[in-house]
């Protein structure tokens, strides 16, 4: 039988907070189970990513069927995300005038540059996008609005690094530190020369560093005076970009598309 998964400090004050609905919360965690690209998955699968025994799972696959959170394919005995979580997701966009706000300067540095150009928002120890435009030229990979990226490995997940608070930072970093084990010290010199990177250029760099074929810089967005931050990017194929094309064009460029988004933002506000 599957053990639950282990609970860091603040799941585990949680589970002792008798306001806290542990059901519910493992319910969520099924649905985070599911990855970009991956259609369907058996209880037993979300049962081993989760850590949840499996016939809670089957229990609350159940449940968020019926709620339409799933969909059930009967024949291959397994789930895909239902109509309802997508709903949920769409609402959720909908409500972060960030995007309506930012799209059109990021599509046009997209085609000014031939390079994606996404924001993206934490979600844990990984980074989301929430929008995301392309330019005209040819990509080394495609990715679109909800898609996930390593938080240490990556430009934009560095850059949200860069905007937090120390006090919220350091708790970060001690998390990735956790979850990356003996990986962590490269990891963590990495993300220190990123640091160093945003202090000097304000923007971060990553050359290769996430998949070897592909570089980009990003900047943090901070937002109601650091109660939020989230981070913007541009990347592309690496044969093109060049350390000195990323420091003297794409960096300056996006530095000047995310000081654009801060002035519409705080003009609208």
């Amino acid at each position: 039988m599957n053990k639950p998964a282990p609970l860091d400090d603040d799941q585990a004050a949680l589970a002792k907070d008798r306001n806290f609905v542990t059901a519910l919360a493992r319910g969520l965690e099924l649905l985070r189970a599911f990855g970009a690209g991956e259609e369907y998955l058996g209880n037993a699968e979300l049962s081993s990513r989760t850590g949840i025994p499996r016939p809670t799972v089957s229990r609350l696959t159940y449940t968020l069927t019926q709620l339409g959170y799933l969909r059930h394919n009967a024949r291959l005995e397994k789930y895909r995300l239902g109509p309802g979580i997508l709903a949920l997701g769409y609402r959720f966009l909908a409500n972060q005038g960030i995007r309506e706000i930012a799209r059109p300067f990021m599509q046009h540095l997209a085609e000014a540059t031939d390079c994606n150009v996404s924001l993206g928002a934490a979600d844990k120890t990984s980074m989301m996008y929430i929008e995301s435009c392309h330019g005209s030229g040819p990509l080394i990979m495609r990715l679109d609005v909800g898609s996930r990226l390593p938080m240490a490995t990556t430009a934009i997940g560095r850059a949200w690094l860069c905007g937090l608070p120390a006090g919220r930072r350091e708790a970060m970093l001690a998390e990735l530190a956790e979850l990356h084990g003996s990986d962590w010290p490269v990891l963590e010199a990495d993300i220190k020369r990123s640091q160093e990177d945003y202090e000097r250029y304000g923007f971060c760099l990553s050359e290769g560093d996430w998949q070897s074929q592909i570089s980009a810089v990003a900047t943090p967005l901070i937002l109601e005076d650091g109660a939020e931050v989230m981070a913007i990017n541009c990347g592309g194929a690496s044969h093109r970009l060049s350390h000195q094309v990323l420091v003297e064009n794409l960096g300056p460029r996006l530095k000047q598309v995310a000081q654009q988004i801060l002035g519409e933002l705080q003009h609208g506000g």
